[in-house]
C-alpha cells in the first residue's frame, strides 16, 4: 500500500510550497531592470525592514495559517466518506471559485481599509506591511501576525466555508490565490503576464497603494477592484517608462481625503 497524503494536508501545505517556489522565480528575475516598477537601488534603500526579517515574518504567518487550516479541516471534515467519492461538476466548481473569490475580496477590502483609517491599528499593526515601500514577491505575506490572522487566515476560512468547496478544491483555490498575491507584490511588469491582462487588480495597481500618495486608495485584494470602484477609493494611474529603465506608476487624480 502506497503512502497517501490527505487532501486536507495538501490544502494546508501546497500553497506554502508554491509561495516560496513562485517567489523564488521572481527573485531570479529581479535583475531585469527594464521591467521593474522600482529600481533595485530603491528596493535596497527605501524599504524599512531587512529581507531576513521579512522571511522570518512570513514563516511565522504561514505557521499560524497552517495550524488554523488543520483545525478548520478537522472541524468541518466528514466521516462518511461521501465527500471524497463525489466529484462536483465544472459548473459547481466554477461557482465555488467565484464565490470564494468574492468572499475573500469583500472581507479583505473592508478589513484592509479599516486598518488604514484606524490610526491605532495602522500604527501598531498594518504599518508593518508598509515597511515594504518597494514591494517584492516573497514579502507578499509579510504582515503583523494579528493582521495575518484577521485578513488572510480568517478571510481564507470564510471563503472556504461560504463557497462550500471541498478540501480537494481548496488545494487549487488557495494555490491560485497564493500565486496571485505573490504576483501582485512582485514589483515587475513582465510582457505577457496573464494576471496583468485578466485582472485590473495587478502589480501596478497594488504598487500605487504602497506609495504615500496612494495609501488611502486601492485597498482591494487579491482579485477584483469592484469595492474600490463602488466606494470611491479607486485611484487611476498611468504606467510610464522610467528614465533609468523600467516603469513607474503615476496617479491620474489629485489626492484627497476619503
Amino acid at each position: 500500500m502506497g503512502f497517501e497524503v490527505s487532501d486536507e494536508l495538501l490544502g494546508t501545505f501546497v500553497p506554502i510550497v508554491i509561495y516560496w517556489f513562485y517567489s523564488g522565480v521572481y527573485a531570479l528575475l529581479g535583475s531585469l531592470e527594464n521591467y521593474r516598477l522600482h529600481s533595485k537601488k530603491d528596493e535596497d534603500e527605501k524599504n524599512l525592514v531587512s529581507k531576513g526579517t521579512v522571511v522570518k515574518g512570513v514563516l511565522l504567518q504561514q505557521t499560524l495559517q497552517a495550524v488554523v487550516a488543520i483545525l478548520l479541516f478537522t472541524i468541518t471534515g466528514s466521516d462518511d466518506g461521501n465527500a471524497a467519492g463525489s466529484k462536483p461538476s465544472l459548473i459547481v466548481l466554477a461557482r465555488q471559485f467565484v464565490t470564494a473569490m468574492l468572499v475573500l475580496d469583500t472581507w479583505q477590502y473592508f478589513m484592509h481599509r479599516y486598518m488604514h483609517h484606524n490610526k491605532f491599528l495602522y500604527k501598531h499593526i498594518h504599518s508593518q506591511h508598509h515597511r515594504l515601500v518597494v514591494p517584492y514577491a516573497f514579502g507578499a505575506l509579510y504582515n503583523h501576525p494579528l493582521e495575518g490572522l484577521l485578513l488572510d487566515t480568517i478571510g481564507g476560512a470564510l471563503s472556504f466555508l461560504l463557497s462550500g468547496m471541498s478540501p480537494r478544491a481548496s488545494i487549487f483555490f488557495f494555490s491560485f490565490a497564493t500565486i496571485k498575491t505573490v504576483d501582485d507584490h512582485c514589483g515587475l511588469w513582465l510582457p505577457g503576464n496573464l494576471f496583468h491582462l485578466l485582472f485590473k487588480n495587478n502589480t501596478a495597481y497594488h504598487d500605487v497603494h504602497h506609495q504615500l500618495y496612494g495609501s488611502k486608495y486601492n485597498f482591494s485584494q487579491p482579485f477584483f477592484v469592484m469595492w474600490d470602484r463602488i466606494l470611491g477609493t479607486y485611484m487611476p494611474y498611468s504606467l510610464d517608462k522610467r528614465a533609468g529603465g523600467g516603469f513607474e506608476t503615476r496617479p491620474l487624480k489629485e489626492n484627497k481625503d476619503d
